[in-house]
Formats: C-alpha cells, sequence, structure tokens
C-alpha cells in the first residue's frame, strides 16, 4: 500500500477521533519524570526537592517509598523547607531526631493514589468542602480548592498549594507542594 497525502490525513483523522494520546508527566524541578520509575527514582533527579530526598535517605524512608504503594506523596520543594525557622531542617537531619524526622516525612503521604481531580471533586461533593485523608504517621490532611486551585491543608491548618499536579509514577503519583506540612 502506498501512503499519499490523502491517506496520511486520513490516518491522522483517525487517531484524533480515536482520543488523545496519554499525557506525558510534567516535568518537577527541571527534570523528567517517569511513570515507569518509582517516586524516589524520580525525586532523586529534581534539582527542587534536594532537601526533601536528603529527609528521605535520613529518615531511613527510601525503601518503604520505593515499595509497591500506591502512594499519593505530597512533596514540598526546597523554598518550602528553607521557610520553616532557622535551623529546623539542619535539627531534623540529625540522627538522634530521626524519629521526629520520619513522622513529618509521613505526614506528607497517604496510601492510594489520588489525582487533583478527584481530591477536589471528593472536596467539593463534602458538606465543608473538605476531603479529608488520614496519612502514614496517622496523622490527617484535607485537600481544599480554593480560587481554582488544590490547598493541601495540615492539622494545624497551614496550607500548601499544589504546584505541580498529578505526577504519575509507578507506584503512585506525586503532588509538589509549596509548603511544609507539619503534623500536631
Amino acid at each position: 500500500m502506498t501512503f499519499t497525502a490523502k491517506t496520511s490525513a486520513f490516518v491522522l483523522a483517525i487517531a484524533l477521533i480515536s482520543g488523545p494520546a496519554l499525557a506525558e508527566n510534567p516535568m518537577v524541578g527541571g527534570a523528567a519524570m517517569y511513570e515507569t520509575k518509582n517516586i524516589v527514582e524520580n525525586a532523586v533527579n529534581s534539582k527542587d526537592h534536594t532537601t526533601l530526598v536528603a529527609a528521605v535517605k535520613a529518615a531511613g524512608l527510601v525503601d518503604a517509598l520505593q515499595g509497591p504503594g500506591p502512594f499519593t506523596v505530597f512533596a514540598p520543594v526546597n523554598d518550602a523547607f528553607a521557610a520553616l525557622p532557622a535551623g529546623t531542617v539542619e535539627t531534623l537531619l540529625k540522627p538522634e531526631n530521626k524519629d521526629m524526622l520520619t513522622k513529618i516525612l509521613t505526614a506528607h503521604v497517604v496510601a492510594g493514589k489520588f489525582t487533583t481531580a478527584q481530591m477536589a471533586k471528593k472536596a467539593k461533593a463534602s458538606k465543608d468542602g473538605y476531603f479529608n485523608m488520614t496519612t502514614l504517621s496517622g496523622d490527617h490532611l484535607s485537600a481544599k480548592m480554593k480560587g481554582g486551585s488544590l490547598y493541601i491543608y495540615d492539622e494545624s491548618g497551614t496550607a500548601g498549594k499544589v504546584t505541580i499536579s498529578d505526577v504519575e509514577q509507578s507506584n503512585g503519583v506525586i503532588q509538589v507542594v509549596n509548603k511544609v506540612l507539619l503534623p500536631k
């Protein structure tokens, strides 16, 4: 069979009619994120998550976040850690504070895979406008739509805006947030 401009146009039309291709993952921290890699394998390549990766390593959570999941990780950027009171990150990274660091980090992880659309839909359907989630640490996060953006609230009421959403992973999804979410 010989392809002509007419058959090429027909093939293109069929492709458009049959539906959109899978959306490509957004870049995070200047790095490509691959659906075939797990949360840790992708996060280590993001220049915006070097503090988070260092903290995950210090807390001994690498193996857990490479597990089958699925997990939803609310991943604070470096600027979010830098906004904490001076010395906080350095103190948390000390070996004697590993338990506290582990609690804080696991307060950013929810069992299950939640896209921003799913969280927004559940929040809008609730009586109070929040979708409540229990984290791996046993603490709670709440998602709420505000001004067209999804915000994640910690137990103290601090809200982190989801700045990059639905970064697909082989074992879940990453939602990049601009705040560190602290348990009480």
